[in-house]
């Protein structure tokens, strides 16, 4: 029966149940007696919902405390084991699929280098790497490595989360479809893709979003940004992303910030388009420069190699002389990230502005007091004044960690249920749980 909003006894019972699980995960372990006042629920509702997480195997007694004269109050906690999620970062260089469990504790990985010609007196292949049949198998191999390291069986997981790059559009016919123009992928059907090749049951369902925003997420829920209202997490790799999440955007959302137009017939970029951000502040762009204004990236080796060694060149061991082409172009791509980073201040005004990604976490603390420097004086000075401007605090895995955020948070919405079989598509109710933001 519908109430007068709408929603039904059933609607209900699943939202008491998210509201437990969900405090029970980012503040547990907790008592009966805390969850009420921490959910809203009375102490009626809290104990029939804890009954059924109990007898559902999602939530476990994890010992005592005293209670203020009375008898010691029972700790609830979630089950580790009581699901597992696969997250995917597809990434400039490699494919890492990891395996976690319901608490996203690693479990099992594995990664899939993705072969570059190096970095020759020619320009690197952009976009061989990106073969969709190549990506899809190294998805499938290694969800199926991960699994049998664990020896977990496939039928336990709650689902895939992707990270990619590029927009991802939902079709009910195809799924998530992924329109990657830097990387050369028009319309690909990805999650009709990974159906077809990997051997997983059909209540297992996939989730596919930009990997800045998944960046963004799992930094949100468990890093630098957790607590704030208002920030811009940054994807900085090959080339530059971001992921913004304001009051109105509480779930965040991807914007192709590293496709912002930084001067007028400049650059090309990989997308094609003239002077795009990317072209001036990506790492692949910030190598290409390095060797056309005379410097020596090592040959042969991949972007990560050459950015280290470029590094290592411009700031070299004491006693040693610098590179100063490799300074003038590292101290370049810092105005050129700050002036981008200033666009995002004075358009959104953010609290926080977090730098992941390969190559920011590479640069690192020495490349940030400039990057700091430059935004600050291209941005607006009252916003600019309020923003703080740090690196992300999960590390290269933070793509994957967001990934695997995508089917924990559509098994909140669910109230801890499983997915039904849905060969059209997962539903969107992941977006709702993300919408709850729950470590607010």
């Amino acid at each position: 029966m519908a109430g007068r909003n709408g929603r039904t006894v059933r609607d209900l019972r699943r939202g008491n149940r998210t509201a437990v699980l969900q405090r029970l995960y980012f503040d547990g372990p907790m008592s009966r007696y805390e969850l009420g006042p921490a959910t809203g629920l009375s102490s009626g509702s809290i104990s029939n919902v804890v009954a059924e997480l109990v007898a559902d195997g999602l939530v476990e007694e994890a010992g005592s405390v005293d209670s203020d004269g009375g008898r010691p109050r029972t700790l609830l906690r979630v089950v580790p084991g009581s699901g597992h999620m696969i997250g995917v970062d597809v990434g400039e260089t490699r494919v890492r699929i990891e395996l976690f469990d319901l608490t996203l504790t690693e479990l099992a990985r594995t990664e899939r280098p993705l072969e570059r010609q190096g970095y020759e007196a020619d320009r690197p292949l952009r976009r061989q790497e990106y073969d969709v049949d190549v990506i899809v198998g190294h998805i499938r191999d290694g969800i199926a490595e991960v699994l049998a390291e664990a020896d977990i069986a496939p039928g336990q997981l709650l689902g895939v989360g992707i990270g990619v790059p590029g927009i991802v559009a939902r079709t009910p016919e195809r799924g998530a479809v992924v329109h990657g123009q830097t990387v050369g992928w028009d319309a690909v059907p990805l999650e009709s893709l990974l159906r077809s090749a990997c051997e997983l049951p059909d209540n297992v369902p996939y989730f596919a979003d930009n990997g800045a925003r998944t960046l963004g997420q799992a930094e949100m829920w468990f890093g630098a940004g957790r607590g704030a209202r208002n920030a811009v997490v940054v994807l900085f790799g090959s080339g530059v992303g971001a992921c913004l999440v304001t009051e109105e955007v509480e779930n965040g959302r991807s914007v192709e910030w590293g496709h912002l137009t930084v001067r007028v017939r400049g650059r090309r970029c990989r997308c094609g388009a003239l002077g795009c951000l990317e072209a001036y502040a990506g790492a692949e762009a910030l190598l290409d420069r390095w060797r056309e204004e005379g410097g020596r990236p090592p040959e042969g080796t991949d972007e990560e190699t050459a950015l280290t060694a470029m590094l290592a060149a411009a700031y070299p061991p004491e006693g040693t002389e610098p590179d100063l082409i490799a300074l003038a172009v590292l101290e370049e791509t810092a105005e050129y990230l700050g002036a981008g980073l200033s666009d995002l201040i004075n358009l959104f005004q953010p609290e926080r502005i977090l730098i992941g990604g390969w190559a920011g976490l590479q640069l690192g603390s020495r490349f940030l007091p400039a990057v700091r420097r430059y935004a600050s004086s291209y941005a607006l000075r009252y916003p600019a004044e309020r923003v703080s401007i740090d690196l992300g605090r999960l590390g290269p895995d933070a793509v994957t960690v967001g990934a695997a955020i995508l089917p924990l948070a559509d098994f909140f919405a669910r109230g801890g249920r499983r997915a039904e079989p849905a060969p059209t598509g997962p539903s969107p109710a992941w977006r709702t749980a993300l919408e709850d933001r729950a470590p607010h």
